[in-house]
């Protein structure tokens, strides 16, 4: 009986190895989407702003729920084929957060100074080199904190996909409960699961969020010279300086010529 038990609950570790693909699958997806759907909000063609537009407000206005459901069982009726769970989850998961993501870049690149675009045509790049070298480079720092909450959300939605029957963290639980009746402890260890992961994907994004942000000059990477040559002493407040280094380098001690 030990021996069943502990097999159950090594479905809960199953589970997590599931949740962490669909998360990543589901993320790669929906950047594609973010990126392509929210620079296209701000094309100067009406046409392109108005269907990435349109694509917006359906998918906002949609339930990630029904719409993974309609995927699944209603496409098949319709074009022939169908796509296994797994792959219909990241599918409707991927467009969705993606669609969300859009808002987000959308935000990110209109924030962008305008002369800095100006100084772009000035060089003589055309607006896609524009948006490769001088938009996104600086917009890509404010998109890492809204974008650390979306994937927050996008891991907890992933429990979403048990309707399917895929062996994600909430499926193995429903599946462990229904064998041993213990709901309480289940369902406490799945909320420190998708803590844990939640708060792993956080340390990520920090870092990723620290590098982006010393790709523009902004806050150097925890750790660099330049960190440490910033960070005065105990009654060093001015020592540490690289001014002063230099200055100190030139000048002769004790006053030799």
């Amino acid at each position: 009986m030990s021996d069943i038990n502990s097999h159950l609950w090594a479905l809960l570790f199953d589970g997590v190895w599931i949740t962490v693909q669909l998360t990543v699958f589901s993320a790669a997806l929906g950047a594609v989407v973010a990126f392509v759907v929210g620079t296209a909000r701000t094309h100067r063609l009406w046409i392109v702003r108005f269907v990435s537009g349109a694509y917006f407000e359906m998918f906002r206005g949609t339930s990630a729920l029904v719409l993974m459901i309609w995927v699944f069982f209603v496409v098949p009726l319709t074009l022939g084929w169908q796509l296994v769970p797994m792959w219909a989850a990241v599918l409707t998961l991927g467009c969705t957060y993606g669609a969300y993501g859009s808002e987000i870049v959308r935000g990110a690149v209109a924030a962008v100074p305008p002369a800095q675009r100006e100084a772009g045509v000035a060089l003589g790049f055309t607006p896609a080199q524009r948006m490769r070298k001088i938009v996104l480079p600086q917009a890509w720092p404010e998109m890492v904190p809204p974008f650390n909450n979306l994937l927050i959300e996008l891991l907890k939605g992933t429990a979403l996909v048990s309707v399917l029957g895929v062996g994600d963290i909430t499926f193995a639980a429903q599946l462990v409960r229904n064998a041993t009746g213990q709901s309480a402890p289940v369902y406490t260890v799945i909320l420190v699961m998708y803590f844990v992961l939640a708060f792993l994907l956080t340390r990520v994004m920090r870092l990723v969020e620290r590098r982006a942000k010393a790709s523009v000059g902004r806050t150097p990477p925890k750790g660099s010279i330049a960190t440490a040559l910033s960070r005065p002493g105990p009654g060093k407040a001015d020592a540490g300086r690289p001014q002063d280094l230099v200055a100190g380098s030139s000048a002769a001690p004790g006053g030799a010529s």
